[in-house]
């Protein structure tokens, strides 16, 4: 189907596309600096404050909490209650760039400052794990798998590049799980994805004109797939084994998501570079885009030794999907927007442990080692510039009462400087710029849930 026949043929339900956006925001809040808040790419890992306390070491073996639905769905059999667990992550990033010789498609030397992003975000997640009988448990998730935000000023230095990337997502999670019997569980669950994707840059018209960076005009993408006939679906699958000694193995896999997002493009062009319109680009249109989502496998330990328990996991998440960003123009003539991307296949590592102080409490601790898919400099983009990232964690648990269960975690994550030197593609050459250069970032996490134990 080409894209003007899609676009033809659409017909988006607005209550639905409604009601998706108030969920869509109901989650997420805010915006954060993405090459900063996330796991590898733009994964966003913070979906439990338990979890997050060790740096999520041994979260697919670790069932201790309704969040299991998320990292294993087999965990559920380990629930003695019905569990409702809502929880809240605060995510402080502070990032800077510096220029190092950013050049227009001319070759002249890019005109804007640095810039720097502080901004802070709150992500939340919801679980619900209820008991079937008969050795059966149903669950549901409701989370923010992937995420990303950055905003330039619109001036900066690589405002061709990117001035505003936001994406915002929510991800339902029915599962469910068996005991097969006592030392081994299965769960599968299915996953609905919706996403609302805004990207916006600077077009420097003036070097169309003999004029670089003079007329600069700007776009403004928005795209979504908030409709019911174009929501994304994928599963995941979960096993649990306990051996003898207090070892549990937990092995959890999530599929690739294929997303499909159609929206509008939006070009705010000066009156000095009027001229240009007459070739027919430039033209405000209709847009697709398509994307990969990664799947990822875990396989995580836990060695119960008295009052500690011992953590380790190990992560591997398929990146190499994501080969390239494309935008489709309904308008014949403008070209396609690509960026490429050429990602890599990632892991990611950690260990951690608890400790029960008391019947009520326990303290958390863990590291992580979390690899970025970005394979160079020249493949590092102004949208995504994330680089290698290490985790420092702390937790605490506190029961009130066997009902009411708190959580709180900390996280400081240590990340690589992040060396750019990415060119633009587009068919018109003379607006290709380069943005050379290094980011600096660290993020700090908190995050803080609510665990509500009860018997129907």
């Amino acid at each position: 189907m080409t894209i003007n026949t899609m676009i033809n043929t659409e017909k988006k339900t607005t209550a639905v596309k409604k009601i998706a956006s108030v969920a869509i925001s109901a989650v997420i809040v805010g915006g954060f600096f993405h090459s900063s808040a996330q796991a590898a790419g733009f994964a966003l890992i913070e979906n439990s404050a338990s979890g997050q306390g060790n740096a999520f070491a041994g979260a697919a073996a670790y069932a201790e909490d309704a969040s299991t639905v998320w990292f294993n769905p087999a965990g559920m059999s380990k629930l003695k209650n019905n569990q409702l667990l809502v929880a809240g992550h605060i995510i402080s990033p502070e990032a800077s760039f510096t220029n190092d010789g950013s050049t227009d498609g001319s070759g002249n030397p890019l005109t804007g400052a640095n810039d720097e992003n502080s901004s802070t975000a709150l992500v939340g997640n919801f679980y619900w794990v209820t008991d079937f009988g008969n050795k059966t448990k149903f669950g549901l998730g409701i989370t923010t798998p992937f995420g990303l935000t950055t905003e330039y000023n619109d001036t900066w230095v690589g405002r061709y590049h990117a001035v505003k990337t936001d994406m915002k997502s929510i991800n339902f999670n029915p599962s469910i799980s068996r005991e097969v019997n006592d030392k081994l569980s299965i769960g599968a669950g299915i996953n609905m994805f919706i996403t609302d994707i805004t990207l916006t840059s600077a077009v420097d018209f003036g070097s169309l004109l003999g004029a670089p960076q003079q007329v600069d005009g700007f776009a403004i993408l928005q795209a979504d797939n908030t409709a019911f006939n174009e929501f994304a679906w994928g599963f995941n699958l979960g096993l649990l084994y306990e051996f003898d000694q207090g070892t549990t193995l937990g092995v959890a896999y999530r599929s690739e998501i294929d997303v499909t997002a159609t929206g509008r493009a939006r070009f705010k062009v000066p009156s000095a570079a009027a001229p240009i319109l007459g070739s027919g680009a430039f033209q405000d249109t209709r847009i697709k885009s398509s994307v990969t989502l990664p799947q990822s496998l875990s396989v995580s330990l836990k060695q119960q030794m008295g009052s500690v328990k011992l953590l380790a996991d190990i992560s591997w998440t398929g990146w190499s999907s994501f080969e390239e960003l494309r935008i489709q123009y309904a308008n014949p003539f403008q070209p396609d927007t690509v960026t490429t991307e050429n990602w890599d296949d990632t892991f990611r590592y950690s260990l951690g442990a608890d400790f029960d102080v008391s019947p009520k409490m326990t303290l958390r601790t863990g590291v992580a080692y979390d690899e970025t898919p970005i394979p160079s400099p020249q493949f590092r983009t102004a949208r995504i510039p994330g680089d290698n990232r290490t985790w420092l964690s702390f937790g605490i648990t506190y029961a009130f009462a066997p009902s009411l269960i708190v959580d709180a975690g900390y996280s400081h994550l240590f990340i690589d400087d992040s060396k750019i030197n990415n060119t633009l593609e587009t068919s018109l050459a003379p607006l290709n710029a380069t943005l050379n250069g290094t980011y600096k970032a660290a993020v700090d996490i908190l995050s803080v849930q609510l665990r509500w134990n009860y018997d129907l």
